[in-house]
């Protein structure tokens, strides 16, 4: 039995070149810019997302309160930092989440990126 693998949804605060990678690997991955939907709220996104089956992906901390909140139920949240990460650091995250989660280890879980080792 096969088993499903993550997908993703990017926010505005990510480069878009994070899902040429991701895409080019046959990850499964949307932006906010392919759904013509930048500058909606934080809110909405995370809401989309899970309507959606997607993880969401932000350099914006204030999904963080979003994610925890006791009320939503989301399909995933994963927040890095800019000054911290680079495109690599985001792709090399979520290959590895992409190959090691599934779709439920990832309900209502937040993730932080990391730097390879």
């Amino acid at each position: 039995m096969t088993q499903a693998k993550l997908s993703f949804y990017l926010d505005e605060s990510l480069p878009t070149e994070i899902a040429s990678q991701l895409k080019r690997l046959n990850i499964s991955v949307v932006t906010v810019r392919d759904l013509n939907t930048l500058g909606d709220s934080d809110s909405s996104h995370l809401q989309r997302a899970s309507a959606m089956g997607l993880v969401l992906c932000s350099n914006d901390a204030d999904f963080l309160e979003l994610a925890f909140d006791e009320q939503a139920r989301h399909c995933g949240v994963v927040v890095g930092r800019p000054a911290l990460h680079t495109i690599g650091d985001w792709v090399h995250w979520m290959v590895l989440m992409h190959d090691v989660y599934t779709p439920e280890d990832m309900v209502n879980r937040v993730e932080f990126v990391k730097k390879p080792s």
